[in-house]
């Protein structure tokens, strides 16, 4: 006959000797900490978000011409479908000046898009573009988008992306471009309130 074997018992943790139990030195137990009273007189410091100055209620008064277009990966790729070029497509927009940035986060996506965007990777590198340089890790291009445009408010957002358009909206201020009817249009921000607008 065999040795009979035993069931393993599962989600058995061992057992930890508290650090306040009476059995433990002095020294080697938890120190019960004090509560310190707060002062009244003492002067109460909160966190209040600081307002750009240069926003009147919706309306933004740095953006002015030349225009500085950010631009997305998508927005590029949707360009090139559409057979649009970019610089005179913004410049029949926006009846002004138009200076395309492109971040290195939108340039490392284009650049992982391999071979089949290599057209769009050309335009990227398009001399009028401006390049903005990133200093953050990872090259996820919309996070690195809206943090650019909610510290900086003087870029107009060129993009298709339903999900970034969403989280831009949020942000007063910062004017959209999005590619319909095979041209740009610019999404306005609300401005109820009678203010010119650019």
């Amino acid at each position: 006959q065999g040795k009979q074997k035993k069931a393993r018992k599962y989600a058995v943790m061992k057992r930890m000797i508290s650090l306040r139990d009476h059995r433990l030195n002095e020294k080697d137990r938890a120190k019960v900490p004090v509560k310190k009273k707060a002062d009244p007189s003492a002067i109460k410091e909160r966190e209040v978000p600081q307002h750009p100055s240069c926003l009147f209620f919706q309306y933004n008064t740095q953006l002015g011409p030349p225009y500085h277009i950010l631009v997305d990966t998508n927005f590029i790729n949707f360009s090139i479908k559409a057979k649009l070029d970019l610089v005179q497509s913004m410049m029949d927009c926006l009846y002004a000046k138009c200076i395309p940035c492109i971040t290195d986060c939108v340039m490392g996506e284009i650049e992982k898009l391999g071979q089949k965007y290599r057209v769009a990777l050309r335009i990227a590198k398009d001399p009028r573009f401006e390049r903005l340089p990133c200093m953050h890790k990872g090259t996820y291009a919309d996070d690195c988008l809206v943090q650019r445009v909610t510290q900086h408010k003087c870029y107009i957002v060129a993009t298709v992306d339903k999900e970034l358009k969403r989280r831009i909206r949020k942000i007063p201020g910062v004017p959209i471009i999005c590619i319909s009817r095979h041209r740009y249009n610019i999404e306005r921000m609300p401005d109820d309130y009678g203010a010119p607008r650019f």
